[in-house]
């Protein structure tokens, strides 16, 4: 037997059935309730059965068969998946909106500068920036692309090494005239540091004891200072002279290039055990648009 193109039925019954109402339903749809009741007795019709127990008094007036609760979930999911279905074929094309996931620090100083330049060359397609710290659920919640930070093992999606980064101290121009003596690692002790508290140092994320010990000033007392949740504040506090921050020559990069930053102790340098990675799900690696951006984000990290 061949199933029915009855959507619009379909679509009528599964509304009708989830308000136990053909008024709710009609509210619903856009439609009469009359026109509602007409679909729900076609397709019924159809079926050579009846999806409703009906009723002229009580609250519920309309309650569907056992047959049709059996029904229901099937039909829903179906609806769940045409819904899936439409969405990937809009995202075929290189124009529409483009939905990306990047911490709010890596946006702020790495992404929003540099995005003008990806949206002068594709001006059909829009970007949305969802800025947060989660791992988001990339088909919950439509994301098509992001870039993260770790160690390039996400489930369910494809990790591609964006940019490695070195690990320095760093303080503004003013701070540094303001000490003088502030020229080996060793002379940080009494000094203000600015700790980033971000990302959690139990998967390999910067930290002073870490950093100090690589240098060889481990005795240096790390148990104080500034502590700030969010990268690019920690770089702010740093340019407006709070103290010495440990940056991420990622973050960084325009802040020393501008003269906002300066760098400490140039000749020790430390490798992040963490690398930044372009992310998305494999069964969209083929679309136009999450393509564009993702060579987009190559290029500009090369060019960086």
């Amino acid at each position: 037997m061949k199933s029915p193109v009855f959507l619009n039925a379909l679509r009528a019954f599964e509304a009708s059935a989830r308000h136990q109402s053909f008024s709710a339903a009609a509210a619903e749809l856009s439609v009469t309730p009359a026109a509602v009741g007409q679909l729900v007795r076609s397709l019924e019709d159809w079926l050579g059965t009846r999806l409703f127990h009906r009723s002229t008094s009580g609250k519920a007036r309309l309650v569907p068969t056992e047959a049709a609760e059996r029904a229901l979930p099937d039909i829903r999911a179906g609806f769940d998946r045409l819904t899936l279905g439409l969405s990937r074929l809009r995202e075929s094309s290189a124009s529409g909106v483009l939905t990306v996931t990047v911490s709010p620090a890596f946006a702020a100083k790495w992404l929003l500068p540099r995005l003008e330049h990806f949206q002068a060359e594709y001006p059909d397609t829009d970007v949305r920036l969802d800025t947060s710290l989660k791992l988001m659920d990339f088909t919950a919640q439509g994301i098509d692309i992001g870039v993260r930070y770790g160690r390039g093992e996400w489930p369910g999606l494809v990790a591609e090494k964006l940019m490695d980064e070195q690990l320095f101290p760093v303080c503004s121009p003013q701070w540094l005239r303001q000490h003088p003596d502030v020229s080996e690692p060793s002379s940080l002790s009494a000094r203000m540091l600015i700790h980033d508290q971000s990302v959690d140092t139990h998967i390999g994320f910067a930290s002073w004891p870490t950093w100090l010990a690589h240098a060889g000033t481990p005795e240096v007392d790390t148990t104080r200072g500034l502590r700030i949740n969010n990268s690019a504040a920690v770089l702010q506090a740093a340019i407006d002279g709070h103290g010495v921050a440990l940056a991420r020559s990622v973050m960084v990069r325009d802040d020393l290039a501008s003269g906002r930053l300066v760098r400490l102790f140039p000749h020790i340098g430390q490798a992040s055990e963490l690398a930044y990675f372009v992310v998305y799900r494999a069964e969209c690696a083929s679309l136009p648009k999450l393509l564009a951006f993702r060579d987009w984000l190559m290029h500009e990290a090369r060019a960086a």
